[in-house]
């Protein structure tokens, strides 16, 4: 049941790297709030892992990675003893947190997709399962801290590169049971889907791309005055 990335060397540091960078979000945002060294450590490991939880309780994988993998655990311990010392220095590394984090929210939407798929689920349930790993652990945070959820607030493409990430995946792995796709192209898609979500999320940072919103209906906003006007009106009357 491998997952085609965890044999890659460089894919394995970079998801390090990504726990690393959560867990230093994680715990600036506790940081903002006031809190204590212990919510700085909690926020930094419900960030960074919180999402992979979720994940492996839907798929009966227990005990979770989450708790039980000592390398990621303790990487999200030292990223919130990091940022509770050099939380001033790490908020203007902005650009490159930025960055990084795309790279994780990529890795872990193909990651958590191919494990889902791995445990037999169907392509739409690890598309759930894959966002899920992906987006739950800044749910949790942000719910946590009273806040309104970043996949909710901040309007540049966050949610939906991942979307297409966990689909994108799916594909590759119908592919690979159709026998159109070797082991050796898998893992060169599955580094072209993890491009494509980073690629989705700076440009729409960069280049300020945001996702539509509801349509704009003039009338909409008239008729509710309209109405309370009509409402208001003494019977047997007319207005001028």
């Amino acid at each position: 049941m491998g997952v085609a990335l965890e044999s890659n060397a460089v894919f394995v540091g970079i998801e390090y790297l990504a726990i690393f960078v959560w867990g230093l979000s994680g715990g600036l945002s506790a940081i903002r709030k006031g809190f204590d060294l212990f919510s700085i450590l909690t926020c930094a490991w419900v960030t960074a892992l919180g999402g992979g939880l979720v994940r492996d309780v839907l798929l009966g994988d227990l005990p979770p990675v989450g708790i039980t993998d000592k390398g990621y655990i303790l990487t999200c311990l030292v990223s919130g003893l990091i940022v509770a010392v050099a939380h001033p220095e790490i908020r203007r590394m902005r650009w490159t947190m930025d960055v990084i984090d795309a790279l994780g929210l990529g890795l872990f939407a193909v990651n958590g997709t191919a494990k889902a798929l791995a445990f037999g689920s169907s392509g739409v349930t690890a598309v759930f399962l894959g966002m899920f790993t992906a987006l739950a652990g800044g749910l949790f945070r942000d719910v946590m801290l009273g806040e309104v959820p970043m996949i909710i607030r901040d309007r540049h493409l966050y949610a939906v590169p991942s979307f297409v990430g966990c689909i994108l995946t799916v594909l590759v792995d119908k592919g690979v049971h159709a026998g159109v796709v070797s082991s050796q192209a898998e893992m060169v898609l599955d580094v072209a889907v993890v491009a494509v979500v980073v690629a989705m999320r700076m440009l729409s940072v960069a280049c300020d791309l945001t996702f539509p919103g509801a349509v704009r209906r003039d009338d909409s906003e008239a008729q509710p005055s309209e109405i309370q006007s009509s409402e208001t009106q003494p019977s047997g009357t007319k207005s001028d």
